[in-house]
């Protein structure tokens, strides 16, 4: 990791998570409290359903809440979805965008993840930017080429006085257990840092790079290690408190 850049652990539970999942938060909770709590900063990314309680439970442990989409608009007639506004009013600082399973399943292209970018500034929130490559163009060697088109077409130009977070994440590895290798992974996270800082100057030097793609316990210290790691967006292993509890303890 980058030890100017404070360090960001996501926890994106997808379509996972009752009232009864609110008990494994407060497990986390009690186990940060007793560990003197985090390094870094801590984001659980609930269903929107269980957001507001899950904020109120979290925040008095240092732990922020975040959304795993919005709506590039305010409001309006978009039935079934939720605006960037909403989930600030419900407590969320962060919120996830252009994650693969949009990309894939919703068709959503990297302006529209740039629009709902845009929208999370509007409403105050922090944008998860996410940015990856599927398996095949990772095998014809165009990995870091698809990363750094997506990363060019997905983030704003102009996000001055505004923070915001870049997630790599390998398609191919996300729920398999599978990971690519350290000098995959810093090859890809120093393409992101370098074209961030070609873009942006001293501002893209300073803007966290989460790694997404099967992080668990197991590999966490590992990954974390590798330069240009600010971080790691997780997954499966964000849903039960003691595999969330020992990848922000790798911290």
């Amino acid at each position: 990791m980058t030890a100017e850049i404070t360090p960001l652990i996501a926890g994106n539970w997808k379509m996972n998570g009752t009232t009864a999942s609110l008990g494994e938060v407060q497990k986390l909770a009690a186990l940060l409290a007793n560990g003197g709590g985090p390094r870094g900063t801590v984001v659980i990314c609930p269903p929107a359903t269980l957001l507001e309680r899950l904020n109120e439970l979290a925040a008095p442990a240092g732990i922020v809440t975040g959304g795993q989409d919005c709506h590039p608009a305010a409001s309006g007639a978009h039935t079934g979805d939720i605006s960037a506004q909403m989930l600030a009013d419900a407590g969320a600082q962060f919120v996830i965008v252009g994650h693969s399973e949009r990309r894939t399943n919703h068709g959503e292209t990297d302006v529209l993840v740039q629009q709902k970018a845009l929208a999370a500034h509007a409403s105050g929130l922090v944008p998860i930017i996410c940015v990856g490559e599927i398996e095949a163009e990772r095998d014809a060697g165009n990995a870091v080429a698809v990363v750094i088109g997506q990363l060019e077409r997905s983030v704003p130009d102009d996000w001055s006085g505004h923070d915001i977070v870049i997630a790599y994440e390998p398609v191919w590895a996300i729920g398999t257990g599978r990971t690519p290798t350290s000098s995959d992974i810093a090859e890809m996270h120093n393409a992101i840092r370098d074209q961030l800082k070609s873009r942006f100057g001293e501002p893209g030097a300073a803007v966290r790079i989460l790694y997404g793609g099967s992080m668990k316990p197991s590999n966490a210290s590992e990954i974390l290690r590798i330069a240009n790691v600010n971080g790691g967006l997780v997954g499966g292993a964000s849903l039960l408190a003691n595999d969330f509890h020992a990848i922000i303890s790798a911290l």
